[in-house]
Parts: structure tokens; C-alpha cells; sequence
């Protein structure tokens, strides 16, 4: 049996051959395809050294480490190199060989290694082009159609990726760079403009569509999102930059289009040294550690490498789930699951006493407004404020050096009682913040994206019975930020108040919560035919619209962009000690009671009239 020659070898000996080829060459083209006589033994006598002193340097250059089917610019280059340096020594070494013979034509030196250069380059080029179409040829005219949107570099990866998969079937392009327009991107054109998506997939009969802008801002990228929503096209995009640091983005990381990319926004960037520095080797506390704010809280911070980090939880499930993934992710840091309530005095004295944390940020509450407006509003009053009072004083008597409160933009001239409750703790933090030498921060922030009671499973889950969508009124509005973007920001907060400072954190647009659920359905994959979106009326407490600052307040600059401060009413001496006798008293109180007391502790609250209960209104035969 014949052994099969070595791939590279062949690549070589292919090689060795295009340097006698462009020696040959040169002369031919030197004199006109007539070689006169008298420089036949100048032509052999090179010959000789070409192939000798070429071929040698061609192997130095290390070009045959590489394959042909995968041959790029830097093997190019490489060639380029090993061509210009094959240029200069060729001339010096010839002239000494046959000094005694006819002499070689100056240009000859000129010609043959560029002759050489396109050799080299076209016959890895016409290889891999040869190879790719043996490969992937047939799957050009396979797959469904797709449009691919925008037109960087990993666009152009993409392309090249989808022409080698028999799932999918690039037919265009679209790009709003100018002058893309008409280009090639390994040959498909870039038919225009992403705005132009809408008829560009009704006219091509394109289902699917591909964003493909990684390195671009998520604004870009929403905007390209939200297009192919608004054509009906099933969207499937790249993740961000952010996201992929693996360097070539490619098809395999291609993922679907969900709420997050319409509403999210780019990537907050905190300063890593300043957080570091007050939570690195350090004993940290979380309270409602297993709530949704809480969890990524404890996520976040066991990035920074605390001592120690409590968590602590009333819900024994959402503890245990905490535990066992941070044994899976985190299994360096020393995790103290501690089950408990923030009313009860006795534990929370018991923990911070004995593990003296340097930071407590407290997340836990009653967040959700509807449940907390009648029958509850007793316990939101309880849990809310009594709770932040309890882990509060804690922690001045036990010296804590810094307490972080989580707020909500509800506690902004609330009309509910979860709004007002919070406003009211954040009152019960600034007067504290008089106390002791704790230093007290409040961060404030709106809704979460994918928050246990947030609106965005709950249009999954009725997507997915089949509809239809309640939403509560045409009109509400509001803001919405990704959990670990909020985490993230509530630690840079914390690093950078001089107590009793209110943190509000940007929060971009607010969103119609109306748009999100036509987006969410046809994210799904139907339309408001398939599913309606009906209109319930407002909820009790229930807002249009979420403020982020009270109209009494004014906001400061901080050196992070997406912090500003808010000054708020400086809490009166006197008024937190009747305020206690009114917290602890052994009796049930009404809502009736708790409305009328709440807005003696907080003159900005209005509880909103109850809100008319409006038979359900189909949207789609409101608009007919």
C-alpha cells in the first residue's frame, strides 16, 4: 500500500513549484514570451538558486502550520513576508552564482517574486474556494430564508457561518451604514436600511431575521429588535459584546429575541476598586437575600470576595435554593443561610451581634401594591417600616458602619400603601442617620425585569394558556431595568454615600405597558388576532404613571453617570418615637386606619380614589 504524502509536504512541494514557475514567468514576460539564447544558462544557473535559497526560506517562515481550507489574511501576510525578504536575498546570492555567466535581467528580480506572491495567494485562494463549495455548495439554496441585520464584523462571520448551514439561507442584508447600500458581504447583498425591514420581508417572503451587532449599543440593537417585532418577522439576534468575550462571535450563539432586548439597555459599568473596597474581605448581611433583588444582591457581592456573607430570609424555600447555588457557583465564599423575620427584634439582634457585618443592605419588604392596598395594609405597614426599623437600630447599636436601604420609585408622592410605607422607611433611615454612626444610604429604583409579581411572566404565562393579555389601562406607563443592572447599582451606592443620602438611580424611558404586551405576543409568534389584549381597569393604588423624584426634592450629580441624588425633607427630632408606639401596638389596625395615619407620617401621600372597576375592554374592538 501507497503511504499517502503528508498534506503539508504537498503544500510545499506546490509551492517549490511556483517559485521555478514565477522564475520562468519573469523571463518569459522580460522577453516577450522569447527567451534569447545567450541567457538560457543565466535562467537555469538562477533557476537553481531560487528554488534552493526560496525554498529554504518558505519553510522558515513556518507557512505550512496552517490549513488551506481555513487560509486568512495573516497567512497572506506571512507570505507577503516571506516574498519580501525572498526579493532582497535572491539578487545578492544570484549574482555571486553566475558572475561567469550572462547576467540575469534586473527586472526579473522585480517580476518574480511578485509572480511568486500571486501564485501562493491565488492557489490557497482557489483551494479553499474549491473546498468550501465541495462542502457547502449545495446548502446555499437550502434552508429557510433569513435576513441578517447589520453589517460589522460580526455580521460578515455570521454570513459566512450561515452559508455553510443547511438550516438557513442568507438573501440579504441590511445595514444602516451609509454606503453599504449595494456592497456584498460574501455575496449577499446589503439590500438597505433596517427601517426598510418591514416590507423588505413581505416582498422576499422572509420569516426570520438575524441581528447580528454585538459590539453596537443596545440602543441600536432594541431599535433593530423592536423592527422585526413590528414586521412580524421571529427575531433571533447575537448576544452583546458584553456578553460574548470569547472573542469570534459565531452561529452557535445565536439566541432568540426576548423582553430584555426590548427593553434593556447597555450594560452599566460600576466602578469594580471603589465597590471592592468596602465589601472585599469584609462580613456582609442581606436581608430578603431569597427575593429577587435580594438573590442577585448576594450574587454580585460574592463577586467581590466578602469574609463572610449572611443572608438572611423569611421564606425557608427561597433560602435553601440560595444555598445550593451558591454551593454549585460560589463554593469559596462562606455563605450563613440565617431563617428569620425582620420584625422579630430578638434575631435580628442575635445576627448582626454576632456577626458584626461592615454593610447591610436590606431588600426585604412587601413590594407588591394591589395585595398591600386593603386587606394587607396593616402587615405592609409592619413588614415595611416596623421591619427597616428593627434592622436599622440594629445595626447603630451594634455599630454597623454602613446600611444600604432598597426603596422604589412608588415611594414618590405615593397614592398606595406599599409607596407610602416605603417613603415612610426611608424617613425612619434619614432620622437614624441622626443617631449613631452608621451611615445610611437609599437607593430607589422601578420595576425589575423578571421579578417575582413583575407584569413580564405574567403576559408569558397568559401568552402561553392562549391569552387573553389583561392590562390595566391603555395609557400606564412604566420603568423597567434588568435585576442585575439594579444589584449592581445598589453596591456602587452603597460605596459612595456620606449618610442619609437618597440614590435615585436612572432609569431611561418608561415604557406603555400596553406596547410591551403586542411586542411580547408577536415575540411569541402570534398576533393580536391569535391573542387579545384586554384592558381591566387601574388596580387599587394603582398609578398611570411611576415619578422617580418628589416634586420638593432636588437631584446632585455623582461621578457615575447613572447615580444622581435626591435631596429629600430632612427628618424632625421627636416625631419617631410617637411614630414607634403607633408600630407596636398589639392590635389589628383597619386600611381605613392605616390610610389615615399613613399620611400624618407622610404628607406627600394621596391615596388615589378607588379606581372605577371597568368591565373588561377587548383592545382590538376598542381600536375597530
Amino acid at each position: 500500500m501507497i503511504k499517502r504524502i503528508h498534506h503539508p509536504l504537498l503544500v510545499y512541494l506546490s509551492d517549490v513549484i511556483g517559485v521555478a514557475l514565477a522564475w520562468w514567468g519573469a523571463y518569459l514576460i522580460r522577453f516577450n514570451f522569447s527567451i534569447p539564447a545567450e541567457f538560457i544558462p543565466g535562467f537555469q544557473l538562477g533557476l537553481i538558486v531560487v528554488i534552493a535559497l526560496q525554498g529554504g526560506l518558505l519553510r522558515a517562515f513556518g507557512l505550512y502550520r496552517s490549513l488551506w481550507l481555513f487560509a486568512s489574511l495573516p497567512d497572506l501576510l506571512c507570505i507577503a513576508r516571506a516574498v519580501v525578504v525572498a526579493a532582497v536575498l535572491t539578487p545578492l546570492v544570484v549574482v555571486v552564482a553566475v558572475r561567469y555567466a550572462p547576467e540575469v535581467p534586473r527586472l526579473v528580480y522585480l517580476l518574480q517574486p511578485m509572480l511568486l506572491a500571486i501564485y501562493m495567494g491565488g492557489s490557497r485562494a482557489l483551494y479553499r474556494t474549491w473546498k468550501e463549495f465541495r462542502l457547502y455548495g449545495g446548502l446555499r439554496a437550502q434552508g429557510q430564508p433569513v435576513l441578517v441585520l447589520g453589517g460589522g464584523e460580526a455580521a460578515v462571520n455570521l454570513v459566512r457561518d450561515l452559508s455553510r448551514s443547511a438550516e438557513w439561507r442568507v438573501v440579504g442584508v441590511l445595514d444602516d451604514t451609509p454606503g453599504h447600500r449595494g456592497r456584498e458581504i460574501h455575496g449577499c447583498e446589503v439590500l438597505g436600511g433596517i427601517a426598510e425591514l418591514d416590507w423588505l420581508a413581505e416582498e422576499m417572503k422572509v420569516g426570520h431575521a438575524i441581528i447580528a451587532m454585538p459590539s453596537e449599543g443596545h440602543e441600536k440593537r432594541r431599535v433593530a429588535a423592536s423592527a422585526c417585532v413590528r414586521a412580524g418577522v421571529k427575531a433571533l439576534i447575537l448576544p452583546g459584546i458584553e456578553d460574548v468575550m470569547t472573542g469570534r462571535v459565531n452561529l452557535s450563539q445565536v439566541r432568540q429575541v426576548d423582553v430584555e432586548d426590548l427593553l434593556g439597555r447597555d450594560p452599566v459599568r460600576i466602578h469594580t476598586a471603589e465597590v471592592r473596597e468596602y465589601l472585599r474581605g469584609k462580613a456582609v448581611m442581606v436581608t430578603g437575600a431569597g427575593g429577587s433583588i435580594g438573590s442577585e444582591l448576594c450574587r454580585q457581592i460574592a463577586r467581590f470576595e466578602p469574609s463572610v456573607l449572611v443572608c438572611f430570609e423569611l421564606n425557608e424555600f427561597a433560602l435553601y435554593r440560595l444555598t445550593e447555588e451558591f454551593a454549585v457557583h460560589f463554593p469559596t465564599v462562606q455563605v450563613v443561610a440565617i431563617a428569620g423575620d425582620v420584625k422579630d427584634s430578638i434575631r435580628v439582634d442575635e445576627i448582626i451581634g454576632r456577626f458584626r457585618p461592615h454593610v447591610i443592605f436590606h431588600a426585604a419588604a412587601y413590594k407588591h401594591v394591589p395585595l398591600m392596598e386593603d386587606d394587607n395594609a396593616w402587615q405592609a405597614v409592619r413588614n415595611n417600616v416596623l421591619g427597616t426599623w428593627q434592622v436599622a437600630r440594629s445595626a447603630v447599636a451594634f455599630g454597623v458602619p454602613r446600611f444600604v436601604l432598597v426603596s422604589t420609585d412608588k415611594a414618590v408622592n405615593p397614592t398606595n400603601v406599599m409607596g407610602a410605607t416605603k417613603r415612610l422607611a426611608e424617613r425612619v433611615c434619614q432620622a437614624l442617620a441622626l443617631q449613631g454612626k452608621t451611615q445610611f444610604e437609599i437607593v430607589r429604583f422601578g420595576n425589575v425585569l423578571g421579578s417575582a409579581g413583575s407584569v413580564i411572566p405574567k403576559f408569558a404565562e397568559q401568552i402561553a394558556a392562549g391569552g387573553p393579555v389583561t392590562v390595566t389601562h391603555p395609557e400606564i406607563t412604566r420603568y423597567f431595568m434588568s435585576i442585575r443592572e439594579a444589584a449592581q447599582l445598589v453596591l456602587q451606592a452603597g460605596s459612595m454615600g456620606h449618610g442619609g443620602e437618597i440614590f435615585v438611580l436612572d432609569m431611561g424611558k418608561p415604557v406603555r405597558i400596553a406596547d410591551l404586551a403586542q411586542d411580547m405576543i408577536r415575540l411569541s409568534g402570534h398576533s393580536e388576532s391569535d391573542i387579545r389584549i384586554v384592558f381591566s381597569g387601574l388596580r387599587p393604588g394603582e398609578k398611570l404613571y411611576e415619578e422617580l423624584l418628589a416634586d420638593s426634592e432636588l437631584t446632585l450629580p455623582t461621578h457615575h453617570p447613572k447615580l444622581r441624588i435626591a435631596r429629600a425633607e430632612p427628618a424632625t427630632d421627636g416625631w419617631l418615637d410617637v411614630l414607634l408606639a403607633w408600630l407596636r401596638q398589639r392590635r389589628a389596625v383597619g386600611a381605613a386606619e392605616v390610610r389615615r395615619e399613613l399620611r400624618h407620617w407622610v404628607p406627600e401621600y394621596a391615596p388615589s380614589p378607588a379606581a372605577p372597576q371597568l368591565k373588561a375592554v377587548d383592545a382590538t374592538a376598542q381600536r375597530a
